[in-house]
């Protein structure tokens, strides 16, 4: 869960919602709040609906396929690779538009930017590596 919500009313929602709260109770579903992932600066604007109109009360967002990517930068594990090439072979991604983003809303919110410039290089160098050869 990638919480948008004010700080007091996710923190309520999630209390309502945790393993054993009235929401779990009810509906046998509960939320799990996880760390956060750093994700670009300006992400809620580009945030898509998912199924809209199907639910009467809930709102499902997600993030814009270079937002997911650059969200998974950090951590970096195999799964992690995975999903930005899978994103990078079906979207597919303009390599351009993921470093542009990432130099100007996320680079800065990083506490090892350098780290981060070499993870970003390789996953380029892998996604190039994938494309066709002209």
């Amino acid at each position: 869960m990638l919480e948008i919500a004010p700080g007091e009313l996710g923190r309520a929602v999630l209390e309502l919602g945790m393993r054993g709260g009235l929401l779990h109770k009810k509906y046998k579903v509960y939320l799990d709040h996880v760390g956060m992932a750093h994700v670009p600066e300006d992400y809620e604007d580009r945030l898509a609906e998912m199924f809209p109109g199907a639910f009467k009360h809930l709102r499902l967002l997600a993030l814009d396929p270079y937002d997911l990517a650059l969200s998974k930068l950090e951590r970096n594990l195999q799964r992690d690779r995975d999903d930005v090439l899978h994103l990078a072979r079906t979207v597919p991604l303009d390599l351009e538009v993921l470093k542009d983003r990432y130099q100007k809303e996320l680079r800065w919110q990083l506490g090892k930017p350098e780290r981060e410039d070499l993870t970003l290089q390789l996953w380029i160098e892998t996604i190039e590596g994938e494309k066709p050869k002209q």
